[in-house]
């Protein structure tokens, strides 16, 4: 059976429904306590490419998992209501579909990144590596 929608098309849906912010509107919010940027993208491209500082990870295909408080799989971080979530991945189309599932689980306090990690990269903005990024979560001694 034929898809009678692209990707395309609902990453456009989806898009008109949420809040979308640039690279530099969310570089100005690097050290805002009030703003938890979250990188949804594959371990993979974590150890490829790095990451946002202060990134948390949470990967796409447990997102709605670790958001819903009834799931064993629960993180209480995304139970914050005084945080804003804010979702990239690599060009801002997995990230602008995962903000409009949250949305449509009842999450107001979440946005994304136009362009993703890709554009972030492109301004210039910093990028963590992953051996950092775990070193500054789990430090040693």
């Amino acid at each position: 059976m034929p898809i009678t929608k692209s990707s395309a098309q609902l990453v456009q849906e989806a898009s008109a429904q949420i809040t979308t912010y640039s690279v530099a509107q969310v570089r100005a919010r690097l050290h805002d306590a009030s703003a938890q940027i979250v990188d949804i993208r594959d371990v993979r491209e974590l150890e490829r490419e790095g990451t946002v500082p202060g990134a948390l990870l949470a990967p796409r295909g447990m997102l709605e998992f670790w958001v819903d408080p009834a799931s064993p799989y629960y993180k209480p971080v995304f139970g914050d209501e005084f945080r804003e979530f804010i979702l990239f991945c690599g060009a801002g189309w997995r990230s602008a579909l995962a903000t409009k599932a949250l949305q449509d689980m009842g999450m107001r306090n979440v946005a994304h990144i136009e362009g993703g990690f890709a554009d972030w990269v492109k301004q210039g903005a910093p990028v963590e590596t992953y051996e950092a990024h775990k070193a500054r979560r789990h430090p040693k001694g």
